[in-house]
């Protein structure tokens, strides 16, 4: 096999070369390249760089490129001087071309790149007509422009003479740039090329067609390319019927090019003689609806990416009929890029990063059997390039754990069966601590550790797990090898220590490995160095590690790591088959052994850690413990990184009981990624909420840790039907409770929220949660789920709760509090329903020829949006929240929506965005028309409805827990602006007996009830007012008193405690009422606290609670976070700052009901004061507090 390369530049657009014959990844000479696409040939590759300009690679063949440049000294006859060079006004130029119609003096000729060099000085052609003559080159003629001889006559007016000189191309092995084309106008910038049909001649590699896209979607030819011209002459448009996005050439007459849209069009007609083709045809895609994002094509095959990475071969392709006859899904799918090489080898960049090449294509299967990883080397002699980048890292104790099979079976999983299938292999004492005779850890080892030589020998087979435990499986998969001899000690080492591996595992098989939670950037950290000696390195605690579960040869500290691959390109890389002589497309990559701890035993030993240092641990055997798989299935795991899609997983829930009694779950999420078995595993103890999410035509929730909220990365699964993920969120709610002590339903003090998607989540808060000091993290709090859908809940610590659906419907809870219901008791659940109205917003843009149209600007927002304009939202793609939600309605023209609109339903406004209003002027250039559907969800859930007047909003009175009065005040305003006050409220009959209309001059639209009866209230205008005179005698007051508004700004929402008030504004930005006395309850002034806030709620305890419209470092977040604010006391009311907690999604919650307040600490003995000094001193003042928007600290 002759040599070749393999050519692929990574995601910093560094341009390597790998070859057939060395092996080893090459990077171009010139370090400063930077390229955005490679594209290989017979014998020539070509790449597009960073700054636009086109670069060809040439290859040194057996003769080198030499080009000719002639041109002709003419002169005519005159009586007086002979032959000279003056001409007559009408005959041609002294020095011409033959043709004698361009000016060609010596002079004028130059290089047409550096890329070029002269091979020596002009000279004259002596052989005229190809024969030699002694006439000094001369030939003679009558006149221009007549046949020449050699032969002087007395005739001869004219004569001419060929100047040659030879120029020789220079660059081969680099990447040389071409020429622009001048006078020509050059192509805009290109973002894409492809080189082809350099097997339509008889003579392979003499001609090539390079093609080229640019930027605006043009298609680009390359002309004049040719053996004695390699760089060609000129670009020459091919017209094209959409704007191009990508394209790709064979080695023939094959051309396709992919559209901006994810459409496919292949040309027609292309030739020797007509290299531009003819004319496009469209292709239809393998999916209907699913783009592709990128095509390939070879001799004669065609493959394709769709943009949820699935990979499809074109059958039927080929001269004749170049569009082929249907598509053809592929395995193994997950790849971002393929390029079709010789002899219509495939290679790809997988969503990995990595490269990989299709095993098994040949002309009897073109589509190959398989995926295989380009295991090249890199960097140093030991080191080679992973095919992956993405789950890297090196192997320590904290990466041991149990994998699960996907088997279906239920047998247990015995630590016992792991310390009978073991072998004893003599490890050096720096590479693990004697931990004792069993149940040991694995650790990693150096590329020098004669272990890992000893394994590095063994061929790995396939392998299927057949029980509940991997660990089982794998080691009686396995056949045992021969004990290797132990290491002879350096001088100064320390004796070796005997530690069990796992038996040589059986060919092809492929650990199991582990997913950090970070995804990608954690591939990204630096690898985690060797443990120092007779120390093992303490890991970190967390409920999953990037590590692979195996002894693999960790990387040198100071080397490189591999690059991240972005294209590749294959048309110059000649290999066979099935590449059988090629050390780096091996099938089976380097053997990675495994010691697996089961689950419980990595659970037991990270408690370990926690309570005793690790070198005690060292010396101490692991606890044993029994686990039992509590439930197994399927579901779909959203991979929440680039590139996002759905994977399909197997799930599983162990528990596990220790010889204490303690019990405790682990979650384990387990699928395959190109024939790699990887894992997700998931702490029981660690998870803080189990929340289901919005996600079109899935049945998907959400798993938070606190290390997830941190980072603002749940966990996201989806289940096939309604009741599989009822079923999961149900066990894993009940396993988590059961872990913290949580019994029956919620408790009178717990905390409410309500998510965007209407779901109700309470928390049962704790003394620390309010305590000064060592406060509970808002990260930590554990959050479960109560049957409803609603959009506001509003209580007390009495157990009064009240709530709003959606559609403005009052619901009252009927459940028990902090009791245990009883088993089969429904009697408190009812029918719920809700309601909920979607809106998309049509967008025009006034043309002077056609009037409103749907063609906007570029810059303008989709002509179907939502209300923002910044996401595109028709009416085909808007889906109901859920599948739990059904469509009620139809869509129609919202001729209600705010600012009012013309009979058509259109608002206008000069531009976007600005505000709308319901008339047309003369400078309003666009218009906007929204249109509205409803949808509505039916369940069971512990509340009762309470007839008949919609409600827009609701407050209940806070109070303690001790507190004994006779009704409790519900306040709430009517879908119309009315205040409304509830009668007959009591603890044993929460939903009351009639409404009491409160009158007001004009609809308010936010309202709430504090301490000592404190009403206040927000109108729609934004004004604020005060309800004087409410007692218990007085429910409904005697007035209103105006409050002033903060300085331009108007309120939206307000909260009042026990003695104080926060409000929020139409800018999303928090206040505080300063100056509140029990005197002069209306305060005195409004205090800017904090901004990014769309709902704040304040206590019996004064403590505030907000839901932050934004959490700083992660702008991709949806709006909705839960976040409390610390430091508020009765010397610093307005608190110091925030503590983010869980959110992405949260639209409401309520504090009203938590009166824990925590255990205070006794006070000192006072010292004798001295005579004079003050009895009580004033407190220290504390430090001004710069109040801005809501950060995290």
């Amino acid at each position: 096999m002759s040599n070749s390369l393999l050519w692929a530049v990574d995601v910093y657009g560094r341009v390597y070369s790998l070859s057939t014959a060395r092996g080893r990844w090459e990077r171009a000479q010139d370090t400063l390249l930077e390229l955005k696409r490679v594209t290989a040939g017979k014998g020539r590759s070509w790449g597009v760089g960073c700054d636009h300009h086109v670069y060809l690679n040439l290859f040194p063949g057996e003769e080198p490129v030499r080009y000719r440049e002639e041109t002709y000294e003419n002169q005519r006859w005159n009586p007086v001087d002979g032959f000279t060079d003056v001409l007559l006004p009408t005959a041609r130029w002294p020095w011409s071309d033959v043709m004698g119609i361009n000016s060609q003096p010596l002079q004028s000729f130059r290089l047409p790149s550096l890329s070029w060099e002269w091979e020596g000085d002009w000279y004259v052609d002596q052989s005229c007509g190809g024969d030699p003559a002694e006439t000094g080159g001369w030939e003679y003629a009558v006149d221009f422009p007549t046949n020449f001889s050699i032969d002087k006559k007395w005739n001869s007016c004219v004569r001419r003479r060929r100047w040659i000189r030879y120029r020789r191309y220079k660059a081969h092995t680099t990447w040389a740039k071409i020429p622009l084309d001048q006078p020509r106008r050059p192509p805009l910038p290109l973002s894409d090329i492809s080189c082809g049909g350099w097997e339509l001649s008889d003579q392979a590699g003499r001609y090539h067609f390079l093609w080229g896209v640019s930027q605006q979607g043009e298609v680009w030819f390359r002309e004049g390319i040719q053996p004695r011209v390699p760089e060609g002459t000129s670009w020459e448009e091919v017209d094209v019927p959409k704007e191009v996005a990508q394209i790709s050439a064979g080695p023939k007459d094959l051309l396709w090019a992919l559209l901006w849209d994810g459409q496919l069009l292949s040309r027609a007609g292309i030739s020797l003689d007509s290299p531009t083709g003819s004319s496009w045809v469209e292709v239809e895609t393998p999916v209907k609806g699913v783009d592709v994002i990128h095509v390939a094509v070879g001799l004669s095959v065609v493959w394709v990416v769709t943009k949820d990475y699935k990979v499809w071969f074109r059958r039927g392709v080929n001269s004749h009929n170049p569009c082929g006859s249907g598509w053809i899904s592929i395995g193994g799918q997950m790849m971002m890029v393929v390029d079709v090489g010789l002899n219509d080898q495939v290679w790809g960049v997988g969503e990995d990063r990595g490269l990989y090449f299709r095993m098994g294509v040949s002309a009897s299967e073109p589509s190959g059997s398989g995926w295989i990883p380009v295991l090249a080397q890199w960097g140093s002699d030991k080191e080679s390039a992973p095919p992956t980048c993405e789950f890297g890292g090196q192997v320590t104790e904290a990466s041991q754990g149990s994998v699960l099979s996907c088997d279906d079976s239920e047998s247990d999983v015995y630590p016992e069966a792991l310390a009978a299938s073991l072998t004893l292999i003599t490890l050096p004492p720096t590479t693990l601590p004697d931990l004792g005779p069993a149940d040991l850890p694995a650790s990693p080892l150096g590329a020098s550790d004669p272990a890992a030589v000893a394994l590095g020998d063994t061929v790995p087979k396939p392998f299927m797990p057949v029980s509940d435990s991997f660990i089982t499986s794998l080691v009686s998969d396995r056949e045992r090898p021969s004990t290797p001899q132990s290491a002879q000690g350096q001088e100064g080492e320390t004796s070796p220590v005997s530690v069990p591996l796992s038996p040589e595992a059986p060919t092809k098989e492929v650990p199991w490995s582990n997913v950090d939670l970070e995804g990608a950037e954690a591939a990204r950290s630096p690898p985690v160095q060797g443990l120092s000696p007779g120390k093992a390195q303490a890991p970190a605690p967390s409920s999953a590690a990037t590590y692979p579960l195996g002894l693999e040869p960790s990387q040198g500290a100071g080397e490189e790591e591999g690059p991240v691959w972005a294209w590749v390109s294959g048309g110059s890389c000649d290999v066979d088959a099935f590449s059988q002589q090629i050390s780096w497309l091996s099938p089976a990559g380097p053997l990675t052994s495994s010691i697996s701890l089961t689950p419980v035993q990595l659970a037991v030993w990270s408690e370990q850690e926690k309570e005793q240092q690790r070198d005690t641990i060292a010396r101490k055997p692991l606890e044993r413990s029994t686990s039992v798989w509590v439930k197994q299935g399927s579901l779909r795991w959203w991979r929440d990184w680039k590139p996002q899609r759905w994977l399909d997983v197997g799930a599983a829930l162990e528990q596990s009981t220790s010889n204490n009694g303690r019990k405790d779950c682990i979650f384990f999420i387990y699928y395959s990624q190109y024939d790699e078995k990887k894992f997700l595993n998931v702490f029981i103890s660690e998870v803080t909420a189990l929340v289901p999410v919005p996600r079109d035509g899935h049945y998907a929730f959400a798993v938070y840790t606190a290390q997830r909220t941190r980072h603002r990365w749940p966990l996201v699964l989806s289940a096939a039907t309604k009741e599989d993920m009822n079923d999961w969120m149900s066990l894993l709610c009940d396993c988590c409770c059961e872990g913290r002590g949580i019994r029956g339903p919620p408790s009178r003090q717990s905390l409410w929220s309500v998510t965007s998607n209407g779901d109700v989540m309470v928390h049962e808060p704790s003394a620390s949660l309010e305590a000064a000091a060592h406060t509970l993290p808002c990260d930590q709090m554990f959050w479960r789920q109560v049957p409803g859908h609603l959009r506001c809940v509003e209580s007390n610590s009495l157990g009064v709760v009240w709530a709003a659906g959606w559609d403005g419907t009052a619901w009252v809870y009927t459940g028990p509090h902090g009791e245990q219901a009883n088993p089969g008791d429904t009697g408190s659940l009812h029918t719920q329903t809700d309601v909920r109205t979607l809106y998309v917003y049509e967008n025009q843009r006034w043309n002077p020829m056609t009037g409103y149209t749907d063609k906007g600007l570029p810059t303008d927002r989709p002509m179907w949006s939502d209300e923002s304009g910044l996401r595109e939202c028709t009416k085909a793609n808007t889906h109901p929240p859920s599948p739990q939600w059904t469509w009620a309605t139809e869509w129609a023209v919202d001729y209600g929506a705010p600012g009012g609109t013309d009979k058509e339903g259109w608002q206008y406004a000069a531009d976007f965005p600005v505000t709308f209003q319901g008339h047309k002027t003369i400078k309003d250039f666009v218009r906007r028309r929204r249109w509205f559907r409803k949808c509505k969800i039916a369940l069971s859930g512990p509340w009762q409805q309470v007839q008949p007047i919609p409600l827009s909003d609701i407050t209940v009175l806070p109070c303690l827990a001790q507190a004994n009065m006779d009704q409790v005040p519900v306040w709430a305003l009517s879908d119309k602006g009315d205040v409304l006050c509830r009668l007959g409220v009591t603890a044993q009959k929460p939903a009351g007996s009639s409404w009491l209309h409160v009158g007001t001059d004009q609809p308010f639209k936010s309202i709430c009830i504090g301490g000592a009866n404190q009403v206040w209230a927000i109108a729609r205008d934004g004004a604020v007012f005060y309800r004087g005179s409410v007692s218990a005698q007085n429910p409904a007051g005697e007035c209103w008193y105006h409050i002033p508004s903060p300085p331009r700004q108007a309120l939206k929402q307000l909260s009042v405690g026990r003695t104080s008030v926060f409000a929020v504004d139409e800018n999303s930005n928090l206040w505080y009422r300063q100056g509140l006395t029990p005197s002069y309850p209306q305060g005195s002034a409004w205090e800017l606290i904090s901004g990014s806030v769309t709902k704040v709620s304040v206590g019996p305890l004064d403590q505030v609670w907000i839901v932050a419209d934004a959490v700083q470092g992660f702008p991709n977040e949806p709006p909705g976070a839960v976040c409390h604010r610390l430091g508020v006391g009765p010397m610093q009311p307005r608190g110091l700052s925030w503590d983010y907690g869980i959110g992405g999604g949260w639209e409401h919650i309520s504090v009203r009901g938590n009166s824990t307040e925590a255990p205070r600490a006794p006070h000192p003995v006072p010292a004798l004061l001295p005579s004079g000094a003050p009895r009580s001193p004033l407190p220290a003042r504390p430090p001004a507090q710069v109040n801005g928007n809501a950060v995290v600290v």
